[in-house]
């Protein structure tokens, strides 16, 4: 048989058949390693639930609650719903806020400012205190981010209703919006407002009544 020579070239290829060979026989040990989300940084919460509430999503809230309404007037009943475009898009507003406020509930922050308490002293309280609050997400926390997502729900809602311009879905998503923010609250907030309060609470208006 006659012999070649392996030119420098040859032998390259060679050398990378051999290893392509090699790989295809052999079973892989590791997966490729998977790459991690790109990060721009750590989110640092600035205020706490209660300011973020009241500085942010209450506010915006409100671009979504007075989009539709009845207004009583002498002349009967107006209903006012939107009809221009800064109308639109003053509601869009409100429906981006209300869905991207609801992520940073997410994020750990504390429940109320320092020295804040909430309306959680003196007999029969009707708020919890920020360190039952903090106490109660931590012991199920699935709850907790499940009634952000309610809200956010609503936020990516109304951004549908303002593509297709529906003023008269506006009057469902409001109230869904409404529902959303005040389970919550009677969950983490005030869950002593339930129907035994109310009794005990006409039971003294009642009696107030009675000594004047």
């Amino acid at each position: 048989m006659r012999a070649f020579p392996l030119t420098p070239g040859m032998l390259c290829a060679a050398l990378l058949l051999m290893a392509a060979l090699s790989s295809s026989c052999s079973p892989s040990v590791n997966p490729p390693p998977v790459q991690a989300p790109i990060l721009w940084g750590d989110v640092k919460p600035v205020v706490s639930v209660k300011e973020l509430m009241r500085d942010l999503i209450d506010p915006i809230a409100d671009n979504i609650f007075d989009a539709v309404s009845v207004i009583v007037t002498k002349g009967g009943e107006e209903e006012k719903a939107p009809k221009t475009d800064e109308d639109w898009q003053r509601i869009r507003t409100g429906a981006v806020g209300i869905a991207e406020g609801a992520e940073l509930l997410r994020i750990r922050r504390p429940f109320a400012p320092a020295g804040d308490l909430n309306n959680s002293t003196g007999p029969d309280p009707v708020e919890l205190s920020p360190d039952q609050i903090t106490a109660k997400v931590e012991k199920d926390p699935v709850e907790w981010n499940a009634r952000a997502q309610a809200m956010r729900n609503v936020g990516l809602q109304v951004l549908e209703i303002v593509k297709r311009r529906d003023a008269r879905e506006l009057w469902d998503a409001a109230e869904n919006l409404e529902e959303a923010c005040e389970n919550c609250h009677r969950s983490y907030w005030y869950p002593g407002e339930n129907a035994q309060f109310y009794e005990k609470l006409n039971r003294r208006l009642e009696q107030l009544r009675r000594t004047k």
